[in-house]
């Protein structure tokens, strides 16, 4: 089968793909034949060594797969042959809060991901996927799926008429404007592209604004929101927009931090920009930095993954994938992905018929 491999040094030209064994699957294993993978930010970050300098190599990457079961070992019952399946993305963490240990078995690093023919995977770390998705919108719920329901359904909780704050237009920030709208709430959109501002006004988005245009959008939130604020901020930026969803947040409401696109070190400009912001609205920072919760995100075990799968298949809501690509050009869609013109998902796209 063939396999794709970071070796001897990260970069996209250390990932190249090469031959390796069929697996077979052990006692209470089951052998996926891949069909579709989708692209996450962890995935660039780790192909290019920013994630994790020390990660022994060679590594398959990629969290986020979708495959058919083939084959499967000895007291297998949570999968049939024929079924669809994805493997979530922490392994050993099936449900509740995750114990010592668990994020060592992490997909695409530190163990070996989806980027492969065929893949062997634990019964327990696997979830079957609804019949009305295809292969590639399957494939994009792991991570950016997952992700985006536990920020909305987790600590915090969103209902019915609350307002969220969705940060940007990728595959994280469309599922949360999805699910958001599926839960009932009213969403307000950023983005730097008035064309992806139209695009996610058409999938439901209420207030749209263009940071660029607006970079002081804390205050506009407040405005949109009678001055109250939002309930939830979906918050990738990191530190370059932490002190505006600081603003935009309500009394007691959640700020959800995921990833860190603008980087995760402490931004030389927080600091005057928070106090030259107190200066101009002070209660409204009094507010926040009382009550607000700051809740990092890390996705969510089995069990929220398959809550997820039943709403989205109760729904029927369709994910938004921007772009599939060919197995044979995974190097092209992380290249694709890291200049951040995509709106929703990258993919690869097998092309293994279906059965």
């Amino acid at each position: 089968m063939r396999a794709y491999v970071i070796d001897g040094g990260f970069g996209f030209e250390r990932l190249k793909i090469i031959e390796r064994p069929m697996p077979s699957p052990q006692p209470g294993e089951v052998l996926l034949r891949m069909r579709a993978a989708s692209l996450n930010y962890r995935d660039l970050r780790m192909v290019t060594g920013a994630y994790n300098p020390a990660q022994p190599l060679p590594l398959v990457p990629l969290s986020d797969g979708v495959g058919e079961v083939i084959a499967i070992g000895p007291g297998v019952t949570r999968v049939a042959l024929g079924d669809r399946a994805a493997p979530i993305l922490v392994q050993k963490w099936v449900a509740g809060e995750p114990e010592p240990g668990v994020f060592d078995s992490l997909l695409g690093g530190p163990l070996d991901g989806v980027a492969a023919e065929y893949a062997v995977f634990p019964e327990v770390g696997v979830v079957k996927i609804p019949a009305y998705l295809s292969d590639v919108e399957a494939a994009t719920f792991t991570v950016a799926g997952v992700t985006a329901w536990m920020a909305l359904t987790g600590l915090g909780t969103v209902r019915a008429g609350d307002w969220v704050l969705v940060q940007g237009t990728g595959g994280v920030a469309i599922f949360a404007l999805q699910l958001a709208k599926l839960f009932g709430a009213n969403v307000i959109l950023t983005s730097s592209s008035d064309a992806k501002l139209a695009r996610a006004q058409a999938l439901g988005a209420d207030r749209l604004i263009n940071y660029r245009a607006t970079p002081a959008w804390g205050a506009l939130v407040r405005d949109y929101t009678g001055g109250r604020g939002v309930a939830n901020v979906i918050e990738v930026g990191g530190a370059a927009t932490l002190v505006q969803s600081l603003l935009a947040v309500r009394w007691g409401g959640q700020i959800s931090r995921i990833g860190y696109l603008s980087g995760h070190a402490l931004d030389p400009t927080l600091v005057p920009e928070f106090e030259r912001q107190q200066q101009a609205d002070p209660f409204a920072l009094l507010i926040a930095t009382l009550t607000a919760r700051i809740q990092g995100i890390a996705s969510g075990h089995r069990t929220d993954f398959e809550a997820l799968l039943r709403a989205a298949e109760q729904h029927r809501l369709k994910p938004v994938v921007d772009r599939a690509f060919r197995f044979e050009e995974l190097p092209a869609a992380l290249a694709y992905l890291e200049r951040g013109v995509h709106f929703g998902k990258v993919c690869l796209d097998f092309g293994v018929p279906a059965a």
